[in-house]
Parts: C-alpha cells; structure tokens; sequence
C-alpha cells in the first residue's frame, strides 16, 4: 500500500480540470485521407474550384499560393488535429478569418493548408465581468451587437467592422476609428485560448482586469499575424455604452491647415473621433454617395466628443475654433446621432470609393503626430513625381494615415511607377520616425521593409521569438518573415485531380 501524496494545505491543488493542465498526446495524422477521417465531414476542402476562393484576402497579394486543402474548423480540436498533421509533415498552414485583411496576410501557400475559421462564431457575454467570450470568426459587428444587448460596448471598430473577423483583429492588433480615445484592440484583449506550432492548446489570461503573473504571453499574439500560433477564442474586455455623440465636419482648402489643426486639437484634447480625408478621398466618396461634401477643399476632419451633452458641446466648439483659426472654409456641427453617422459613414467608404477609381496598393504608415503634415504633404510629392494618383485617409488623432496608391491595371508603365511609389511612401514613413504599419499588419507585402524599419537587433530578436514558438516555421510562412525555415520533414505531394475528385464524391 502506498502512502498517498503529501500536499502543502497552503497550496490548493489544480482540479484535473483545469485547463491549464498540460495537452495529453494525441497522434498526429500523417497523410491528408487521415486529416480528412479525424475531422467532421465536409470540414476538409479539396475541390479546386473551392478552394480557391480561400487563396487571397482583400489585399489580392499576385503572389498568392494554391493550398493542397483547406480546413474549416469549428472547434479548438479542428485547429490542433490540422496543426499536429502539418507539424508531422512539414505542411506550411495559414491561418484565416474574415479574409478582410489588407496586407496579404491570409494569402495562401502553394502546397500548404488554410486553416479557415469562419465557421467559429459563438459569441457569450459575461455582464459581471464586463467581458466578451468570443470564438475567432465571430465579426466585430457581431461582438459588438452582442454587448450593445448588455448596455456595454466593444470600442475597437475598423472601417471594415461589418465584414472583419475578431480573430484577425486579434491577429493584426487592429485599430479604427475611435482609437484616439479608446486604444486599439490590444487594449481590449484579457486572454485567448492559441494553439501552438505543435498542437497544442494553451489559455492564456482571462476575465481578469490585472494579472502579471509570468511574461505577458497573451500581448506576445497580439499583433503576430499567425505566425507563431492560431488563436481559437479571446476574451475581450468590454466598457459601458458609449453615450450620443456630436459631430463636427471641418473642410480646408490646404493639406497643411488641416494638419496643423489636427496638432492644436491633439495637444491638449482627446476627441472620440479625429479623421482625415484629402481631396482626392472626398472626391471619389462625393461621386460614390452624392451626400454633397465639399468637392473643391484640399482636406477635411471628421471629428466626435462623445462627452455628456453639456461638456460635448463645448469640446467641440473649442474644437471648432481650432479649426477655424487654422484655415477651415466650413464648419459644420450636429449633435443628431443619425446625422453625425452619415458623416462617419461617408469616411467608412473611402476606400471602397477610391476602389471604384482603379485597383489599389493600400499602406498603412504612421507617424508621430507633429510629423502628421510633413507625410501627408511628402505623400502628395510622392504622387505628383511618380505620376500616380495617391488618395490619402487617416485615422489622424493617432498620425495613422491610409494612403491609397491607384493603379490602372492596363497600364504597366504605371504599374512599376505606383510599386516606386509604395516603396517611396514607406521610406518617407521611416525617415519621418513613423512606422511600416499602424493597424493593417506587416503581411507579405510589407515584408521587405521589416528588417530596415526595426534595425538588426531588433528584427533578430523577433527571429528568436519565431523560431522558439515555431521551429519549423510552418506558421504563416512569408508574413512577416522571410527567412529560410529549419530543416524539416519533407511535405506530401499535393492529390492529383483524380485523388481530388474522388475525396470530394
């Protein structure tokens, strides 16, 4: 008989289910028929006519791959059967949400699995704690939807909040409009259930408002684009509504004015809202709403206080002088929400508008906000020495700005002029002491600024991190990094079209 085991009563034991507990061994399928058997039915995609559809995001990235399957997960065990199976393989995975990405981050591998989570949407809200359970699919929209049935409030909204997935917010540390107060989604993120390189699931965090017991794991995926895990549920923090707000629409007749503006009102106030579109950008939203913005100004801000009435008023009349002591031609306030929402709509449809002009290379470069006018002003230059039209957006309370390259895709001279002209911008965003990428992500088209952005220490240090949590690096291969992964099991040959059509009968 043996004595049973000695406990200290200071340190209650974990129940063994505890999720925290470590991942029992499951083996691993080594072929894809043996994928395909682990998974429900219709889970495994491999007709290629629908698997196309799951090769670009919204960036339509020309180098997008052909995967061998998709995966369409409903549930962690999905996520970790089709991770073991490219780990045992060697089989690059790319994980997918929405496909509303706008860096190429969700583009496809050629001979590698798309981990497609659109099918995860369950979504619980925990009034008590304030806090949003929601699994990666779920829209923002739908997050939001889902508190606003509380009284409560999920405050990171993307211009895409309608269509974009909370799993790729979380992939991409996400912004939008009214991050100048509210924070982006880092901010909103307490924990996340991921798994790892390996297959295995970890919950990290939770529905708590502090917690710095070990290393802040659960910041470390935020912002990671799936390359070092795949997230399968967040816990979000959710704050209560937010109240009416009033809304000011200031138009200029110079990119300057409206930059300077944006400097005096950030210097000491904290809008809920301070967005920015150039004439270019009113132009093409003019012609695609016809709700008569201004077509002739240079520039114009979208602006909101979301304060009690009394206090809101007069944020946004000390704003409005601002703006007017920097040149604004028009000032135009209302504190009717569903006015003030036209307004916030019409800066929602820039770039679908500017779509409407040609097709686009979409950045995403940011600066300190005191260098907010020498990148808006040097983006113009940009423009009219390449000879490319450049619309510019921004979030501009946070010097987050969106230029959108226009290209004719007929005409291929321009086509090099507008890929000069990118590269142009990104420089110009570094030399200014701005960033690569504010919200959207380093994808794969922002790759080949990375490492001069970050400098070599740093951009090691990011390697360290890669190849600590996947050594294989079978995570995401091409976003973000580039460089040559470890040795690894060689990956299976992709079915051929009689192997495809009999899986799929």
């Amino acid at each position: 008989m043996t004595d049973p085991p000695v406990t200290d009563p200071l340190v209650p034991a974990r129940p063994v289910t505890d999720p925290r507990m470590p991942n029992p061994p499951v083996p691993a399928p080594t072929t894809l028929d043996g994928l395909i058997a682990a998974l429900s039915p219709g889970s495994v995609i491999t007709d290629d006519a629908a698997v196309q559809a799951y090769r670009w995001d919204r960036a339509n990235d020309p180098g997008a791959g052909t995967p061998l399957a998709v995966v369409r997960a409903t549930c962690t065990e999905d996520v970790q059967a089709a991770v073991r199976f490219a780990a045992a393989t060697g089989t690059p995975v790319v994980p997918r949400g929405a496909g509303s990405g706008l860096s190429g981050g969700s583009s496809a591998v050629d001979g590698g699995l798309v981990i497609s989570l659109e099918r995860m949407r369950e979504i619980t809200i925990d009034p008590a704690t304030r806090t949003a359970t929601a699994q990666p699919g779920a829209f923002n929209a739908e997050v939001k939807a889902a508190a606003a049935e509380h009284g409560l409030w999920y405050p990171p909204d993307p211009s895409s909040y309608e269509f974009c997935s909370i799993g790729g917010n979380v992939a991409t540390n996400a912004g939008g409009l009214c991050c100048v107060k509210y924070g982006v989604t880092t901010d909103y993120v307490l924990g996340m259930t991921v798994v790892l390189a390996d297959g295995r699931a970890v919950h990290l965090g939770g529905p708590r408002i502090k917690d710095v017991a070990g290393l802040s794991l659960t910041k470390l995926f935020v912002g990671s684009e799936g390359t070092l895990g795949v997230i399968t549920e967040v816990i979000l923090r959710l704050v209560p509504a937010q109240k009416p707000p009033t809304t000011l629409v200031a138009t200029f007749p110079t990119l300057v004015g409206a930059t300077d503006a944006v400097q005096a009102i950030t210097r000491t106030m904290r809008p809920a809202m301070l967005e920015f579109m150039d004439g270019p950008t009113i132009r093409a939203v003019e012609d695609m709403t016809r709700m008569g913005l201004d077509a002739a100004a240079a520039a114009m801000l979208v602006i909101q206080s979301d304060d009690h009435a009394g206090a809101a008023a007069a944020e946004i009349a000390e704003i409005e002088r601002i703006c007017t002591e920097a040149g604004a031609t028009e000032c135009y306030t209302t504190g009717d929400p569903d006015e003030g929402e036209a307004f916030v709509q019409a800066r929602r449809m820039a770039i679908p508008a500017v779509e409407r002009t040609g097709r686009i290379l979409l950045e995403d470069v940011g600066v300190p906000i005191p260098r907010l006018g020498d990148l808006v002003t040097g983006i113009a230059q940009i423009s009219a020495a390449r000879d490319v039209p450049i619309a510019v957006l921004a979030h501009a309370g946070d010097g987050n700005t969106h230029p959108l390259i226009v290209v004719d895709p007929s005409d291929i001279a321009q086509q090099q002029r507008a890929a000069d002209a990118y590269g142009d911008v990104m420089n110009l965003a570094i030399s200014l002491g701005g960033t690569i990428t504010g919200e959207h992500g380093v994808g794969r088209l922002k790759r080949p600024w990375l490492a001069d952005y970050l400098g070599d220490d740093v951009f090691e240090l990011n390697r360290r991190v890669k190849d600590a949590l996947d050594p294989q690096h079978i995570l995401n291969p091409g976003a973000v990094f580039d460089h040559a992964p470890d040795p690894a099991p060689a990956p299976i040959p992709a079915p051929t079209p009689a192997e495809r059509a009999d899986r799929a009968g």
